[in-house]
């Protein structure tokens, strides 16, 4: 199967809600859904907490009740699988985003697995979750956190599985990974093992923030060469990373971004990415880079004349894991990139930013 890249996945997926959500919003709005689905027989070691049922949960579309703890799940968000893995359960159904993963499961999530089959894989080509297909896995809960969901496609859903659909308060595909764990934490009855979960992988946010406190004083951004330079935005989990860091992002970032994940942005406005570091998700970290180097205007910058950069391949599994940012890929891409940042920032120009030895 073709490997797309998650830039061009990710537009594409923009692109169909913008036009979907055209028509959708002749449909209203509902306040709530209380859908219910079958529960199997409980592994132990992966149950609920006592009293954690029934759970409600806002959302965008309003807000879903869910009775009984799930056991058949599907996610149709394109990062909430690392999440339902890390809180002890498998998805029978996980969305296709990245490729080139058994069950849309990358490595930093494979030993949680464990003897369970890899789940089925659905996709979305930008139309869409398939309702048909989803149905035919008879889940009891559908999952679409980090998503671009638009109402119609919730109520199709929601017609036979309790649907949690992405947060209101942020930008589609924009909700934080802490949020995004926690929410699903209470869609399992695992709300006080989500916590814990978000507070371990701070504690490395924070560990690496202590060991390197120019990135306090730093300025950073996120961006590809996607047909011409595509620059993530302030709710990207992608730029997260930065921020979680204690980088600052651009002053403008977001008043050129708008309410979207990212943008494309023009010449005029590479001043984006003359920061302390820029950080590049590239299709390779050599014929991009010279690619990159080649043009006038992006060349002639601080940020490249005093080798300010970090290359991440964007279809390496380290590319794969800074564009999901979950709780279980996070610690995956920090031993990589953090090493990555100190060497960008750390005031000598000669200092060579080094691709990870895996």
């Amino acid at each position: 199967m073709p490997r797309a890249t998650r830039v061009s996945r990710l537009t594409g997926l923009l692109a169909s809600v913008l036009l979907l959500t055209a028509t959708a919003v002749a449909c209203g709005t509902t306040d709530s859904d209380d859908g219910s689905g079958s529960s199997a027989a409980k592994d132990s070691s992966s149950s609920a907490s006592a009293g954690a049922f029934p759970v409600t949960i806002a959302h965008k579309f309003g807000s879903t009740t869910i009775k009984s703890e799930p056991e058949r799940i599907v996610t149709v968000g394109l990062t909430d699988q690392d999440a339902v893995l890390a809180l002890g359960k498998v998805p029978v159904g996980t969305t296709e985003w990245l490729g080139g993963y058994k069950g849309a499961i990358g490595p930093w999530a494979q030993d949680k697995l464990g003897s369970s089959p890899a789940p089925t894989v659905l996709k979305d080509t930008g139309t869409g979750p398939q309702v048909e297909k989803i149905a035919a896995l008879k889940p009891d809960l559908i999952l679409a956190v980090y998503s671009g969901l638009t109402k119609a496609q919730y109520e199709s859903l929601s017609k036979f599985a309790p649907v949690v659909a992405q947060p209101k308060q942020y930008n589609d595909y924009g909700v934080p990974w802490q949020q995004q764990t926690e929410e699903i934490g209470q869609a399992l009855g695992k709300a006080d093992e989500a916590r814990t979960l978000v507070a371990g992988v701070e504690d490395k946010f924070s560990a690496a923030e202590k060991a390197n406190p120019a990135f306090a004083k730093a300025t950073a951004v996120m961006a590809t060469p996607y047909q011409g330079v595509f620059v993530y935005g302030s709710q990207d989990p992608r730029s997260r990373l930065l921020s979680d860091l204690g980088f600052a992002l651009p002053k403008d970032l977001d008043k050129v971004i708008g309410d979207q994940f990212g943008a494309q942005i023009s010449k005029e406005r590479y001043d984006l990415l003359d920061q302390d570091v820029a950080v590049w998700i590239a299709p390779d970290t050599t014929t991009s880079v010279t690619k990159l180097h080649s043009d006038p205007v992006y060349g002639d910058l601080s940020v490249v004349k005093q080798g300010r950069e970090v290359y991440i391949k964007e279809t390496s599994d380290y590319g794969n894991a800074v564009s999901l940012s979950t709780v279980l890929s996070i610690p995956y891409v920090l031993d990589r990139l953090v090493p990555q940042l100190a060497a960008a920032v750390d005031g000598r120009t000669a200092t060579k930013v080094a691709q990870p030895a895996s």
